[in-house]
């Protein structure tokens, strides 16, 4: 097997154990029973389960980063949704019982540094890629040009963590929030059509 298999599929197997006991109760040995690797396989590989758990969100990032890239959109009114549609998409049962361990790990980041910073890594992405949508969607008349593409980027990423969160904490379900951002992108940011501008 090479490392590169190994990798994944001890990432699979963090991904199962995760699921399965949450972050606090999280052992090595319960990632290494959801592999064909052992526990002492795993630490060749790792030192210790914050070295894997850090390596498994940079993992997320990857797969986190190729979703939104497909998200798609015809034209910047179009992507921008698309995005929040990708974000908000409804778990199914297993990737419910991922999120609340997610959740877990993210309640860690203001003590551990490595998780911090990956978890900031998702927002910067996320930030980043709304801020080129507006700035596009303001340069072809798409959106308003008085808006300030970075500021609504950080103020949408804040709503969909939100969003997520309350999802996870309280089961809350996303369509009310999905449909309150897009209300506001069509109401807020939405140029006016040539000719209805006062």
């Amino acid at each position: 097997m090479s490392d590169g298999d190994a990798a994944e599929e001890i990432m699979r197997a963090t991904y199962r154990a995760l699921c399965s006991h949450g972050y606090a109760d999280l052992t090595m040995q319960d990632i290494a029973d959801e592999s064909s690797k052992s526990k002492a396989a795993l630490h060749y590989h790792y030192d210790s389960k914050h070295d894997l758990l850090c390596a498994f969100l940079d993992d997320l990032y990857d797969r986190f980063v190729e979703l939104a890239d497909d998200a798609g959109g015809e034209d910047p009114h179009e992507a921008l949704l698309a995005l929040v549609e990708t974000v908000l998409e409804n778990p199914d049962d297993d990737r419910e019982e991922f999120e609340t361990a997610l959740l877990e790990i993210r309640a860690q980041a203001p003590y551990e540094d490595g998780f911090r910073d990956r978890l900031t890594r998702f927002d910067d992405y996320l930030i980043a890629e709304l801020t080129g949508i507006l700035e596009a969607g303001v340069a072809d008349g798409t959106f308003r040009r008085d808006i300030d593409p970075a500021d609504t980027a950080g103020f949408i990423v804040t709503v969909l963590t939100g969003t997520s969160t309350q999802r996870v904490t309280t089961g809350r379900p996303v369509e009310c929030s999905q449909r309150m951002l897009t209300d506001y992108v069509e109401t807020n940011l939405l140029a006016e059509p040539e000719g209805l501008s006062a």
